[in-house]
């Protein structure tokens, strides 16, 4: 199945919307997650997601977020 370049770029929007909300209710921030723009313009395949930086306080609160998930 193809998709449209703006269908591509909708899809990808979406997801990002999803994952910074899902981030969000745990507390956890990525101050520069998007749609990677160069992937978007290809024509191949969906867009990546481009989750971006960030600094330490964030990167342990994911980590402390996973292994509560995982049970540990």
């Amino acid at each position: 199945m193809t998709f449209t370049p703006q269908e591509r770029m909708r899809a990808a929007e979406e997801a990002v919307a999803q994952l910074k909300d899902a981030l969000h209710g745990v507390g956890v921030v990525f101050p520069s997650l998007d749609v990677e723009r160069v992937s978007a313009a290809g024509s191949y395949g969906l867009p990546l997601v481009d989750l971006g930086r960030c600094n330490i306080d964030t990167a342990l609160r994911l980590a402390a977020v996973l292994q509560e998930h995982r049970g540990g």
